[in-house]
């Protein structure tokens, strides 16, 4: 990309900072809560009609009484092509009435508001992208298709299946979850995530008249905990936590049942499936009583592969034409990034640059935000991700 042609997306994408501005109003004012998939078709109209008034074919799809995901693609599109496939979610970890107590505001070069930040932000760059291309009269090489979706924020449960099936037959994923940090460090490595529930059944007794007569499944998670925690190796990136404990019934009874959840958090899927065989393969010690094991890795490592590294080059390049320096980082938190990144060339933390996912000081740098618009411009203008040299030299 010449710096010629870098230089007039810039300008053009930041003569639309009152859209930006506007539309990200919109979507944040929607108010649209992962748990709550009833309330979320306001701000699934605010992103689906930007699309369609560019043109975009744009459908619903997802369970009918549950999160309802948006897949688009231009309308008019060559067969057969090769596809580049863009990723976002519009569901936040905000509950509804949270808007009210913490409203979109402009403060200078600052936009506060729940999910400005994580990751509507990153919605609006995308039509800003799409935008520009149109308006300068560019067009990709690779079509983009883009899907987002409702539930992102708690495992994108109902989505990976189609995030799976896109990210085979696509060249590449750009995913627009916000950047890190002030410099906004692009994100090529993320762990893998786990979560599994120990369930422990013992028997009960009176712990005064019969002390003997039972199987304490509270004594037998104390030594499951134990174990649990032993298999952490902050060294090698590996973290397990016990967030919750349950069980028992009444303090003069011999617990019945206790159970765990446990999350689990690894560098690589080798890593990942090790752990997994470990804790499954966990045997009860206490006389009496058996364990239930259930969970998974449920989302993979996502690792610096050669195309990974060929799309981050590729990103580097695009930066350097627009005059911009950028930086990558390693996170423990996952995404809809580590999915595509077991089929495609994957790049994540494409959104805002700003601080506070999740956290009530959510914000964004419009400035900034908007260089990222660009980046994300030219990265779709970018030739198909070449791994060919690289897995040669590597």
């Amino acid at each position: 990309m010449s710096e010629r042609v870098a230089n007039r997306v810039l300008n053009h994408i930041r003569d639309q900072q009152d859209l930006l501005v506007s539309l990200l109003r919109d979507l944040v004012s929607a108010e649209s809560p992962s748990a709550e998939p009833a309330v979320h078709e306001r701000a699934r109209h605010v992103f689906m009609s930007a699309l369609i008034e560019l043109g975009w074919h744009v459908v619903e799809t997802g369970p009918i009484d549950g999160p309802r995901h948006v897949y688009a693609r231009p309308a008019q599109r060559a067969r057969p092509t090769m596809t580049q496939l863009v990723i976002g979610h519009y569901d936040t970890v905000w509950p509804v009435g949270t808007v009210a107590d913490r409203p979109f505001t402009i403060d200078g070069n600052v936009i506060r508001g729940p999910g400005v930040f994580d990751m509507k932000g990153g919605l609006v760059q995308l039509i800003l992208a799409i935008k520009t291309l149109q308006e300068l009269g560019l067009e990709p090489e690779i079509m983009p298709i883009v899907f987002v979706n409702a539930d992102e924020e708690i495992g994108s449960r109902t989505s990976t299946r189609y995030i799976r099936r896109l990210a085979q037959f696509a060249n590449r994923a750009l995913v627009l979850e916000p950047a890190l940090g002030d410099d906004g460090d692009l994100k090529t490595e993320r762990k893998g995530i786990g979560r599994f529930t120990v369930t422990v059944h013992g028997k009960a007794a009176h712990a005064g008249l019969d002390p003997t007569g039972g199987a304490s499944a509270i004594l037998e998670l104390s030594h499951v905990i134990q174990k649990l925690f032993a298999m952490n190796d902050p060294d090698r990136g590996i973290t397990i936590n016990v967030g919750t404990i349950d069980g028992g019934v009444q303090p003069n009874v011999i617990a019945p049942h206790s159970t765990a959840v446990v999350d689990v958090r690894v560098p690589t899927v080798v890593e990942g499936d090790r752990i997994e065989k470990l804790i499954h393969g966990m045997e009860a010690e206490t006389p009496g009583v058996r364990l239930r094991i259930e969970g998974a890795i449920g989302r993979p490592s996502m690792e610096p592969t050669p195309r990974n590294e060929a799309l981050w080059q590729q990103a580097v390049a695009a930066a350097g034409d627009l005059g911009l320096e950028i930086g990558r980082a390693k996170v423990g938190g996952g995404s809809d990034g580590n999915t595509t990144s077991q089929y495609t060339a994957t790049l994540d933390g494409l959104g805002p640059v700003g601080h506070g996912a999740h956290a009530p000081h959510e914000f964004l740098y419009i400035d900034k935000t908007l260089e990222r618009a660009a980046l994300l411009t030219l990265l779709l203008l970018a030739p198909p991700t070449d791994v060919v040299a690289l897995e040669e030299v590597g």
